[in-house]
């Protein structure tokens, strides 16, 4: 559940972001893992995608509690922090949403993303 609700939010704040991108493209597993080995071998970027799944679990909690100001404050953080993971993962997040998460291809890239959570200890 954790995973679905994080990628629900890394959606919506990297929308924006994804207008860096250059591919038009389907994601396929091996964008994932490409995405997954950009943000594993640089410690600056996994410091990143972990204070972005934080950021997370917090725009969760504010959203639950109704705090739209906090949750916007939240999302707007998330945002900025998006920008620096690169046009890779932002292409990525961006075409998540046209995957179905129950299809192979999907669950592929869920698995891949549930590495990149490992990164951050949970």
């Amino acid at each position: 559940m954790k995973l679905k609700l994080t990628v629900a939010i890394l959606l919506m704040a990297s929308a924006p972001i994804a207008a860096w991108s250059q591919q038009s493209t389907k994601v396929t597993k091996a964008d994932a893992q490409k995405v997954l080995k950009i943000i594993s071998s640089d410690k600056a970027k996994t410091r990143i995608y972990c204070q972005m799944a934080r950021l997370g679990d917090q725009m969760q909690q504010a959203n639950e509690q109704g705090d739209s100001k906090k949750f916007d404050q939240l999302f707007q953080r998330m945002y900025e922090l998006g920008k620096k993971l690169g046009p890779e993962y932002a292409a990525m997040i961006d075409e998540l949403g046209d995957i179905d998460p129950v299809s192979e291809v999907g669950q592929e890239i869920g698995s891949t993303l549930d590495a990149l959570d490992n990164l951050c200890g949970g």
